[in-house]
């Protein structure tokens, strides 16, 4: 018997991911305006979003069914009468993903494979599965079927995020990139990797098809010069207070542009070195953060030997319930940086309080 932990979610949670990678890549490429919905944020959303939390939550489902789940979507909308056509296409979508043959790494009484398809009713109910509101106590899964939504739809940068948390501490982190290059090197080059993080086991880069021969990647955050220092921070202005970054950049003396892009892809980049430090500040009052935005991106810098707080330098809480609480933004870095990022954002704080250029 094997005693490295969470062996079979993390496979789970793998083949979880790349179907629902597979599926979002065939949205996008199939994508028309109709297909399109509003959340209460603002932030477009497509069938993608609900077809991915139907596939992800039957697989976690059938693998784990005394697991509870903290998803962004409910079925609201799809059971709507008004939600004929957008419930058809989520239920065409979702079978579709899920009748896929099987690939290596999966099993059929995940509810995958040939005859595995579910009624429109199922499908509805699965989504719903995602909504436990989590807490201090038990073991729950937490999941952002789409990621960066505005990058998707831009074919940009977006990512499917699923993580395992236990007791409030997050023990398993999985991220599909499908549009981020493998190599930074090689911007042009080929496109689509997971990045996969447990607890005390490390953190790796992995192919996104699930037939690749490219071994697993181990991944250590690199101590960057100052000359090679940058921050990783949003696309959305609406996402982060960029203008507060600008002077937090300032003061650290970084003079490399930052490197802008949407989603937890952010993190990713983190861990295998292709910027130095993730900061995202709060744009107002009010706003609290999601903890799928962040459950998994959290392991995977700490296993790639970094150090993620708030802007105080506190632990993130993932045992709230479905937000990570206040507010007071995030700091990510190499443990040899992050030290001089707090102090950064404390003076570029006194700063603005005292009208300080």
């Amino acid at each position: 018997m094997s005693t490295v932990p969470y062996v079979a979610e993390k496979q789970v949670a793998i083949a979880a991911v790349r179907r629902a990678c597979t599926l979002t890549a065939s949205v996008f490429n199939k994508l028309v305006k109709n297909e399109t919905l509003t959340k209460d944020d603002k932030s477009p959303v497509t069938v993608g979003d609900f077809s991915a939390q139907a596939v992800v939550n039957t697989i976690l489902g059938h693998a784990f069914p005394d697991d509870r789940i903290v998803g962004e979507e409910d079925a609201a909308d799809m059971r709507a009468e008004s939600g004929v056509e957008l419930r058809n296409r989520i239920v065409e979508l979702a079978n579709e993903t899920l009748t896929g043959p099987l690939q290596p790494g999966e099993e059929n009484i995940w509810g995958l494979g040939s005859g595995k398809a579910q009624t429109a009713e199922q499908i509805m109910d699965v989504i719903d599965r995602g909504n436990y509101d989590g807490g201090r106590t038990g073991r729950f899964w937490t999941l952002d079927p789409i990621d960066g939504t505005k990058g998707f739809l831009r074919g940009e940068q977006y990512a499917v995020c699923l993580a395992l948390i236990n007791n409030a501490r997050v023990e398993l982190g999985v991220i599909g990139c499908p549009n981020l290059p493998v190599s930074a090197s090689a911007p042009t080059g080929e496109r689509g990797c997971i990045f996969v993080a447990v607890r005390g086991e490390g953190a790796y880069q992995i192919p996104l098809s699930p037939s690749s021969t490219v071994e697993p990647i181990r991944l250590q955050i690199p101590d960057l010069s100052q000359d090679q220092l940058n921050l990783l921070e949003s696309v959305e202005k609406a996402h982060a207070k960029l203008s507060f970054n600008e002077k937090v950049a300032q003061v650290l003396g970084i003079t490399r542009e930052p490197t802008r892009m949407d989603s937890q892809a952010k993190y990713c980049a983190l861990a295998r070195g292709d910027g130095g430090v993730y900061l995202r500040m709060p744009t107002g009052a009010g706003y609290r953060e999601k903890i799928w935005d962040h459950a998994p991106g959290s392991v995977l810098v700490e296993e790639a030997g970094g150090v993620i707080t708030d802007s105080r330098g506190q632990p993130l809480d993932f045992g709230l319930g479905r937000t990570l609480g206040e507010n007071f933004g995030f700091v990510a870095a190499g443990k040899k940086v992050h030290s001089r990022v707090l102090e950064a954002v404390k003076k570029a704080k006194e700063d603005e309080a005292t009208g300080s250029a």
